[in-house]
């Protein structure tokens, strides 16, 4: 994990100085009146963002929907797993949309099978 946070700041701070080139090759406002600026600096900037924020952003969730998704797939009876609520327990049977659980008291819940939050290693 602490992995993928050093590269989310790195392509943050590469992001950022690309930012800051980009921003340095912009003529200052005092420029001649009549001369044009261009679009192509404004189209850069826009794509540098843009590029920012599916890194950053959107990449990440996809990631963290997909792995979420194979977990959800791969529960079975006898998973020890923890919701989203945190409610520890131990998987007794499995259906197409809810699970039962077995908590430590001994009693049995069923919960929504997308509420399975994590797996806990036996």
């Amino acid at each position: 994990m602490q992995k993928g946070k050093l590269l989310n700041l790195a392509l943050v701070a590469g992001l950022l100085g690309i930012l800051a080139f980009v921003a340095g090759c912009v003529p200052a406002a005092g420029g001649e009146p009549g001369q044009d600026m261009g679009i192509v600096p404004m189209i850069v900037f826009v794509v540098l963002l843009f590029a920012m924020v599916y890194f950053l952003m959107i990449r990440p969730q996809r990631r963290r929907q997909k792995e979420h998704e194979e977990l959800m797939a791969d529960l079975k009876k006898g998973d020890r797993v923890i919701t989203a609520g945190g409610i520890y327990g131990q998987i007794e049977s499995t259906a197409e949309d809810s699970v039962v659980l077995k908590v430590e008291s001994g009693a049995t819940i069923r919960v929504a099978r997308n509420s399975i939050g994590v797996k806990r290693s036996k």
